[in-house]
C-alpha cells in the first residue's frame, strides 16, 4: 500500500496533479487513448484507398466530406437540444459503431468496392471529427478552465497513445484477420469510451465550482438537456467575436493541412507504385509523429503553457509551418515531407491542439457543445473543401510542388497573427477572472 501510495504521489507530481483529479484524468485518458486508438486502425485504411481513386479526385472526396458534414450538424444540433449529456454522448458512439457493423457488411459485397471505398473515405474523414469534437467538448464541460491549462496535455497524451496503438495493430494484425475485420476492433475501443464516459460523469469539477461560486445545489447539468435549435451552434458562431476568431484561425489551419496532404499525397505516389508500400509509409509517418508527440504531452505542454500562456501555444504551430513550406518550396523531395509533416503534426497534437480546446472552456455549455461541433465539423470540413479546389486550381494555373509551397507562407503568417490574437484575448480573460475570484468581497 505504501508503494503504490508513493508511486501515485510521483505521478501527482510529475503530471501536476491536484486533489481528486487522478481518477478523472485517468479515465480521460482511456476515452481519448480508445478514440485515436480506434481512428489510427481507420486512418492508413482511408489514405489508402483516397490514393487508390486518384490523386486528382482528392477534391471531390474533401467536397463529399463537407456536404455530409453539413447534414450530420443539424442531426447532433437537434440530439443536444433534446437529451441530456449521459444520453446523447453514448447515442453518439453507439452510431458509429453500428455505422462500422455496416461497412464490416458491405466490404463482403466485392461488387460494391469501389464504391463503397469511396464512402468509406468520407465516413471516415466525419468520423474522426466528430467523435474528438464530442472528446473536448465533454472535457471543457467536466473540468474548470484552470485545470484545463494543466491537465489536457496530460488528457491528449492518451490520444497519442491510441494513436501509436492503432498502426501497430493494423500492421501486426492486418495480414492474420484481414483489413475488413479491423472495424470491429475499432467498434470494441467505442464502446469502451462509452463506459469512461459514464464514469467519468461522476467528476463533475465545472459543476462543483459553479455550485461553490453560485451557493446553489442546482449544479448538475449533466443529467438535463442543454436545450436549444438546431443550429444555435451556427448562429452562435456568427455572432460571437471569440468564436470567429478561433474559426478563423481553424481555417487556416485547415488550409494549411490540406495543401500540405496534397502534397504528401503527390510525393508518395511519385515515391512508391506499390499500394501496400504507401500504406506502410503513411503508418511511419503516423508513428513517428506519435512518438515525438507522447512525451511532450506527458510532460511538456502543461507546464509550458502555464509558463507561456494560450497565445504562445497557437503561435508557434504557424511559426513552424511558415519554416516548414518555404523548406518544401526549396526542396520538395520525400525527406523534406516527412521531417515537415512529423514536426508539425506533433506540434499540432501536443502544443497546439490542448491550447485551442483550452479556448472552449471559457463559452457558455449551449456553445461549448454546439458551437464547438459547428467549428470542428462545417468550418474545418468547409475548409478542407475549399482548400482542395483551390490546390487544383494552383495546379492547373501550372504551380508545381515548390509554388503552391510557397503560396503557403505568407499564409500561415497571417494564421501566425490570429492565433496570437486570439490567444492574448483569452489570457488576458482568464487573468482577470482569477483577479475577481481571488479579490475579498
Amino acid at each position: 500500500m505504501p508503494v503504490l501510495q508513493g508511486i501515485k504521489l510521483r505521478i501527482d507530481q510529475a503530471l501536476n496533479l491536484q486533489e481528486r483529479e487522478f481518477p478523472a484524468l485517468a479515465l480521460a485518458f482511456v476515452y481519448f487513448f480508445c478514440l485515436l486508438g480506434g481512428y489510427y486502425i481507420l486512418r492508413p485504411v482511408r489514405d489508402q484507398m483516397g490514393i487508390a481513386g486518384g490523386v486528382d479526385n482528392l477534391q471531390w472526396l474533401f467536397t463529399g466530406t463537407f456536404v455530409a458534414m453539413l447534414c450530420a450538424v443539424p442531426a447532433f444540433g437537434w440530439l443536444v437540444a433534446r437529451f441530456p449529456r449521459r444520453r446523447f454522448m453514448p447515442t453518439v458512439y453507439r452510431f458509429f459503431i453500428a455505422n462500422l457493423a455496416l461497412f464490416w457488411l458491405l466490404f463482403q459485397w466485392p461488387e460494391a468496392e469501389v464504391h463503397t471505398a469511396r464512402a468509406f473515405f468520407i465516413w471516415v474523414s466525419v468520423y474522426n471529427l466528430f467523435v474528438i469534437s464530442v472528446f473536448w467538448s465533454y472535457m471543457a464541460d467536466i473540468f474548470t478552465r484552470q485545470q484545463g491549462t494543466r491537465l489536457f496535455g496530460a488528457i491528449a497524451a492518451g490520444g497519442t497513445l491510441g494513436a501509436l496503438t492503432g498502426p501497430a495493430l493494423t500492421a501486426l494484425l492486418a495480414e492474420d484477420i484481414g483489413t475488413v475485420n479491423l472495424l470491429l476492433i475499432t467498434a470494441v475501443l467505442l464502446e469502451v469510451a462509452v463506459f469512461c464516459i459514464r464514469r467519468l460523469a461522476r467528476f463533475d469539477f465545472r459543476s462543483a465550482a459553479e455550485r461553490q461560486e453560485s451557493d446553489s445545489e442546482d449544479g448538475n447539468r449533466g443529467n438535463r438537456p442543454i436545450g436549444g435549435n438546431i443550429l444555435a451552434g451556427a448562429t452562435a458562431f456568427f455572432r460571437s467575436p471569440h468564436l470567429l476568431g478561433i474559426g478563423a484561425f481553424i481555417l487556416l489551419y485547415t488550409l494549411t493541412s490540406t495543401f500540405l496532404y496534397f502534397q504528401q499525397a503527390e510525393i508518395i505516389e511519385n515515391a512508391f507504385d506499390d499500394p501496400d508500400r504507401r500504406t506502410q509509409v503513411f503508418a511511419i509517418i503516423d508513428l513517428t509523429v506519435n512518438l515525438l508527440t507522447l512525451s511532450l504531452q506527458l510532460f511538456v505542454t502543461g507546464r509550458l503553457l502555464q509558463w507561456t500562456g494560450t497565445a504562445f501555444g497557437l503561435a508557434l504551430l504557424p511559426v513552424l509551418s511558415a519554416i516548414g513550406f518555404l523548406g518544401l518550396a526549396l526542396s520538395p523531395g520525400l525527406i523534406v515531407l516527412v521531417g515537415f509533416q512529423s514536426l508539425r503534426r506533433a506540434t499540432n497534437y501536443a502544443i497546439t491542439r490542448p491550447s485551442r480546446e483550452v479556448l472552449f472552456t471559457s463559452i457558455p455549455l449551449e456553445q461549448r457543445y454546439k458551437a464547438k461541433n459547428f467549428i470542428d465539423t462545417v468550418v474545418y470540413r468547409g475548409g478542407d473543401a475549399v482548400s482542395g479546389w483551390l490546390y487544383s486550381g494552383l495546379g492547373a494555373l501550372g504551380l508545381g510542388l515548390a509554388g503552391t509551397a510557397l503560396m503557403a507562407v505568407p499564409v500561415a503568417l497571417i494564421w501566425l497573427f490570429i492565433g496570437y490574437w486570439i490567444g492574448q484575448r483569452h489570457d488576458r480573460q482568464t487573468d482577470r477572472q482569477t483577479q475577481t475570484a481571488e479579490t475579498p468581497s
